[in-house]
């Protein structure tokens, strides 16, 4: 069964936050800061978290986030709490953000 768009209150959320890891000397060391970053997000949150951009860089990291729900203020709600989890995180710092809803 296909159900058209104007059925659906689907409502995706759209997180890209660009990372400074000042202390990592390695592509080894940002990857495991990373993941350290993409598993508790993904514990603490229901989101899909990737590493999406600057991947050959040693202490750039860009990340991916989507969140589905059916409220976009909901969604817009998460993705700001996660933006925040994010920014306290005193290994990486946030220095660049976007949210979008589709």
């Amino acid at each position: 069964m296909h159900a058209s768009s104007n059925d659906s209150n689907m409502r995706v959320g759209l997180l890209r936050a660009r990372l400074l890891v000042r202390d990592s000397r390695s592509l080894k060391d940002k990857r495991s800061v990373v993941k350290s970053i993409k598993d508790k997000l993904k514990s603490r949150f229901n989101i899909s978290v990737a590493e999406v951009g600057a991947l050959d860089s040693r202490q750039v990291a860009e990340l991916g986030v989507a969140f589905v729900a059916n409220d976009s203020r909901f969604v817009q709600s998460v993705l700001s709490k996660v933006l925040a989890f994010m920014r306290r995180n005193p290994i990486a710092q946030v220095t660049d953000s976007e949210i979008e809803i589709i």
